[in-house]
Parts: structure tokens; C-alpha cells; sequence
């Protein structure tokens, strides 16, 4: 692929290669159609693509671009009633007043002191996971460590027993695949919302009886005092476990993809374990783990010179916008020091990421861990496997060497 021929900006389309390396795609459009109209929606809206990163926050912080559930749901198909019904109760997919609403009565499982009180806890997870390896000449980075760890850290948040996690992390990528828009996607997208609707349903009732020291039980305090319905209740625990592993699996995969195949930033990152912070920030603007994020036009609206009309369709491209270099000078390369946090890898505006802290918390101590107890890790002549998702992006198998195991830590 090259910049003077790239193909049409379709995603669904994409072959292997650019799914795995979307930037120099991106980067045509940002140089040459920034706003982009690509076609229309299944409402017969015009469906844009923004790749600049002044606009995209404009469009994230802006009050005239919201969510309208209805419309930006549109595209699911009418028979998946289950998948209609719970993404519809989605803190991501609501507008204020309600919004607020939600998020303030959830905000509090996943402040900065909240998530620094669980660091000790997600080290021993990751620990353990390591353990688990043993001295295994290779692993799946991705199915070995990097969807388990957070998986077992957002089901002790919300007080799931350990022994559904394997069934529920299925379930949650069957969900998560309903953002590829591929019919067969949907139909196990739907399969899944209805099985983890009854699973999340009972749970919360089992809470009416036996109230625990968790997630699910402040929710169902929070409807027993008329503020959450009994489906955004569970709507709400399914939406946590889906943003609370996916997106930081991938996140935790792509930040070790990216160490490996840059030495000089791993080692200097072996020399100052101080700068573990800014290299986490880094490596999540430089390869974040949900690529793009849909809103719809409340109002009509211009966005550099094209006209924006309400109830348009406008997917900002993240991924793009955190490569830009009128913003991030020498963008395509990991810098952990110099930057300054105006990446918009985490959203911004209202629907900033509500689990930011934990997600960073997460990818910091995968990393610590991982590099510490297994310092030969390395990659193999295996293919990166990317999934067929520009939305949560990320590899689907990722096999490192371990040089002979682990370390005793």
C-alpha cells in the first residue's frame, strides 16, 4: 500500500495488512480529505470520517455531537432484540442529563483512589498468570496474559465468581463483535447479549438477598432508590465487563508489541522504571486500543468548510488524530519523554473514558511484571494475528519467546 494509491477509506474492506497498520491510510486522509464523507448510514444520513486531531476534540468536547442512541444504533439488525435492548442502556451510548446521571452513581468504583488501593491486587494477578506459564518456551501474550489479567481485575470489581470468567470473557468478545457491522458478527453478538443479560440479571437479584461489598450490589442499591431500572442495571454490568477487559487486552498487547519492536524505548525503560508512566501514555496515543468512536450531529454544523447536517453520522478516527503532526511532532515514533497528554486515546468531552485510571494502572503493571519476571521475552517469526476490528483494535494471537521461562520474582 502506498500513500499515491491507498484504498477507498472502507475498513471492512481492509486486507490483513492495513487492518494491522491502518496509519499510512490514515495519513493520506489527514493530508488530503480530513473530513471525509464516506457514503451514507442505514437511515439515509451522510456518514463522515474526521482525521485531524483539532477536530476530532472539537467533536468530542462539542455540544452540538451526542450519542442519539437510536440513531447511531440504527445499523443493528431488527430481529437482535437482546443486543438492542442492553446497548440501548449503555453509559456510552446516553446523552446528559441521563449520562451524568449514570456515570455519577459508577464513577466512584473507578477513581484514582480506588484503582491506586487495587495495584498490590493486580500485581499478584499478573504474577500469578506468569506463574502459570511456568517455563514454557513460548506463549500467546494475548490469551496466556493479556485478556485474563483484566478480566479477573474487573470481575472482582464487580464481585462475578472466578469460576464464569472463561464463559464470560467468550461471551464478552462475541458482544464486542457486533461493532465490525458483519452480519455473521451480529448474530453472535445477539446470542451473547442474551446470555450475559440472564447471567448479570440473576446476579443482581441473588444481591437483593445477599448484599457483598461490590460493584453490582451499589447498583442495585442505586434501583432499589428508583435511580436504575432493573435492564440498566444489567445493562450497565455487561457494559463494565465488555470496557473494562477488551479494550485494555488490547491495549496491554499492542504496548508490549510496541516495546519489542522498538529496543531503545524498552531499554530505557528497563533503566528508569520511573518513566513507566509516561511510556504507558505514550504507547496509548501512539497505538490506541479503540481506534474510532461514533457520534451523531445534534445540529447542523461545518467542520473544515464541509457542511455537517443534523442526525449526520461522524466517526472520529483516534487513531489518525493521535498521529497528527501538526500536534505530535515526529508522531510515528515512541517517545515516553517530552510529550505533552493531549492525546485523545481514552474519547474526551462528557464520555471521557471512565475507567482510564484502572486501564493505565493495568497496562503499567502488565508491564512491569511481565519484562520483570520473563526479561528474555522476545518476539518469534509467528505472524501478529490482528482481529477483523478497527473499532477495538488489537491482536487476536500474539506468540513471544520466553527464553526458557520465567524468572523466579
Amino acid at each position: 500500500m502506498t500513500q499515491r494509491n491507498p484504498p477507498p477509506f472502507d475498513p471492512l474492506r481492509w486486507p490483513a495488512e492495513d487492518v494491522a497498520n491502518p496509519y499510512p491510510i490514515y495519513r493520506h486522509y489527514r493530508e488530503n480529505d480530513p473530513v471525509h464523507r464516506a457514503g451514507t448510514s442505514p437511515d439515509g444520513r451522510a456518514r463522515w470520517f474526521v482525521f485531524r486531531h483539532d477536530d476530532v476534540t472539537r467533536v468530542l468536547s462539542h455540544p452540538r455531537y451526542g450519542h442519539h442512541a437510536t440513531r447511531l444504533l440504527a445499523s443493528i439488525p431488527p430481529e437482535c432484540e437482546s443486543l438492542w435492548r442492553l446497548i440501548g442502556n449503555w453509559l456510552v451510548f446516553m446523552d446528559p442529563p441521563r449520562h451524568g446521571q449514570l456515570r455519577s452513581l459508577i464513577a466512584g468504583s473507578f477513581s484514582a483512589r480506588v484503582v491506586a488501593g487495587m495495584r498490590s491486587r493486580m500485581a499478584e494477578i499478573a504474577r500469578d498468570l506468569i506463574a502459570d506459564i511456568g517455563q514454557r518456551p513460548t506463549l500467546d501474550l494475548m490469551d496466556d496474559f493479556a485478556a485474563p489479567l483484566p478480566v479477573l481485575v474487573i470481575s472482582e470489581l464487580l464481585g462475578v465468581h472466578q469460576g464464569s470468567l472463561n464463559w464470560l470473557r467468550e461471551r464478552a468478545v462475541s458482544l464486542q463483535e457486533a461493532s465490525s457491522g458483519r452480519a455473521r458478527d451480529y448474530r453472535r453478538a445477539e446470542n451473547a447479549a442474551a446470555e450475559l443479560t440472564d447471567f448479570f440479571r440473576w446476579e443482581a437479584r441473588r444481591r437483593r438477598y445477599d448484599p457483598d461489598d461490590d460493584v453490582i450490589t451499589a447498583l442495585v442499591k442505586a434501583g432499589e432508590c428508583g435511580s436504575l431500572t432493573e435492564d440498566e442495571i444489567t445493562a450497565t454490568c455487561v457494559h463494565l465487563l465488555t470496557a473494562g477487559h477488551e479494550t485494555t487486552t488490547n491495549l496491554i498487547g499492542k504496548s508490549v508489541l510496541a516495546l519489542l519492536r522498538n529496543p531503545g524505548v524498552l531499554d530505557e525503560l528497563r533503566a528508569d522504571p520511573k518513566v513507566l508512566k509516561s511510556t504507558v501514555d505514550e504507547l496509548i496515543r501512539y497505538d490506541c486500543p479503540v481506534q474510532m468512536v461514533t457520534r451523531s450531529a445534534c445540529r447542523d454544523d461545518v467542520l473544515r468548510g464541509r457542511d455537517i447536517r443534523e442526525g449526520d453520522t461522524v466517526v472520529l478516527v483516534l487513531g489518525s488524530a493521535n498521529r497528527d503532526p501538526l500536534v505530535f511532532s515526529e508522531p510515528d515514533e515512541v517517545r515516553p519523554r517530552g510529550r505533552s497528554i493531549r492525546h485523545c486515546g481514552f474519547g474526551g468531552g462528557v464520555h471521557h473514558c471512565l475507567g482510564s485510571a484502572l486501564a493505565r494502572a493495568e497496562a503499567e503493571i502488565a508491564i512491569a511484571v511481565l519484562f520483570e519476571c520473563l526479561p528474555g521475552l522476545r518476539l518469534t517469526d509467528k505472524p501478529v494475528q490482528f482481529a477483523e476490528d478497527m473499532v477495538f483494535h488489537g491482536p487476536r494471537h500474539l506468540v513471544l519467546g520466553t527464553c526458557g521461562g520465567s524468572n523466579d520474582a
